[in-house]
Parts: C-alpha cells; structure tokens; sequence
C-alpha cells in the first residue's frame, strides 16, 4: 500500500509539473498576442506573423490594422527573422491598440502583391476589422512593397509609411487621396536617398498629401528611430479611409 501512495505521489508531481510548465508556456507565447501563422492560396502560400490588441476578445468594436512589410534581410522560411525590426519587434515590449500583420516574403523572392492583397482579404475576413482604418508600412524591401501595394490597391488603406524604399513614380498618381509619411537616411548606400525623393516630387506633383522625414545623419536603417516613435502611429490613427 505504501508504494501505492509513493507511485501514485510520483505520478501526481508530474501531473503539477508538467502543467506549470505548459501554463508558463502559454502564457510565453501569448505575452504579445502575437503568433506565427500560415497563409494558403489557390497558387502559393505564406507565413505570417498576427499579433492581436491584449482587449481585443473583449472589446466589441472593430480594430484598426498595421501590415508591416520586412526587408530582404528578412525573407526565407524561419518566421522568428520577421521579429527582428518594426513593430513585430516592439510588441513584446509595449502594447498596441491595432491589429499588426507580419507576413514573411520567401528567400530569394520579392513581395507578391497579389498574394499579399489575399492576405489582407482573408485577416479582414477573419478578423474583427475595421476596414476604414488599415494601414500599411515596411522598410527597404519592404518600403518598395509598400508604395507597390498601395498603388495596386489603394482603395484598401487609409494611409501608408514606406521607410527607405522607393518604386514607379509614374504610378503615384493613383495614391493622391492617401495620406503617405515617407522617411529615409540622408547617408543610406544600399537605397539612395533618390528613391525616396523622386517617389515625393511625383505624389506631391500629382497633387498628393505627403510628409516627408529624412534622417540627416542616418544610413539604411531609417526605420528604428521610425517605428520607436509613437508619433508614427498616433498619425495613422489621424486617418480614416472614406
């Protein structure tokens, strides 16, 4: 009887172990609210990181949302690169009032528009969403995807921050009625400063509404004193997409 009650002590340890242990672990990767996911199309898949407002089961009006578009240094298969700059960074350390969509772009590539338009479309469909008020950013790679994006389907966002990117300026005209906030490091070697100015002069000629910080002494990462900032964010919420 004795090694009945030993056993059975044994048995129950682990029991309380073992579920300490998967409860620190749920509470690990739900700190954030964000988690690793996985798109599929008709043609293509992709990964993408979600990260959700730490009110947003209770709340009962819809979220405003972030897709944040990584560089190349970030493309391939492992999701935890996505983590390394912008706001899938920053949430771990300070909360957000928006929905934020981090997908991953796979090595080699260069962002699929219309996979990314899919995207969208399938997190709104999801999701609690507020369609008036998404918004769109990404960095290098990123912030040529960016411009890219919202000149594709600028009817989705009610305002969009490229960071040291660059693209068509003969397609700007089709982004005039949204508000864009463009930054770039005056001494950037890998994206010119160029790429940024053209795309301005063009929206600006186009008769757009645009802002435009450029980092005086700042290379290629223009985007850490960027998405640091709060401002940025206090200015997408500015805009609502009528």
């Amino acid at each position: 009887m004795r090694n009945y009650y030993i056993h059975f002590a044994r048995i129950a340890f682990i029991i309380i172990i073992t579920f300490s242990i998967h409860s620190g672990m749920y509470a690990q990767s739900t700190k954030s609210g964000q988690t690793a996911k996985v798109f599929t199309s008709d043609t293509s898949s992709m990964q993408y990181l979600l990260y959700l407002p730490k009110n947003y089961q209770e709340e009962k009006s819809a979220f405003p949302l972030i897709m944040f578009l990584h560089g190349s240094g970030e493309r391939g298969s492992d999701i935890e690169l996505v983590k390394m700059h912008g706001p899938p960074k920053l949430v771990d350390k300070k909360d957000f009032p928006f929905i934020i969509i981090s997908p991953q772009c796979p090595a080699g590539q260069r962002w699929d528009i219309e996979l990314l338009n899919e995207l969208l479309d399938d997190i709104i469909s999801k999701y609690n969403v507020d369609k008036s008020r998404i918004y769109l950013t990404g960095l290098s790679m990123g912030g040529y995807g960016t411009w890219a994006f919202a000149s594709k389907y600028p009817e989705k966002f009610a305002a969009i921050a490229p960071i040291c990117g660059g693209g068509d300026p003969g397609n700007v005209v089709k982004i005039k009625n949204i508000p864009v906030w463009v930054f770039h490091g005056a001494k950037d070697s890998a994206v010119p400063l160029a790429r940024s100015e053209e795309m301005v002069k063009a929206l600006r000629k186009a008769g757009g509404f645009v802002t435009f910080t450029v980092y005086p002494e700042a290379g290629h990462d223009s985007w850490t004193d960027t998405y640091n900032n709060k401002a940025l964010y206090e200015w997408f919420l500015n805009f609502i997409k009528k």
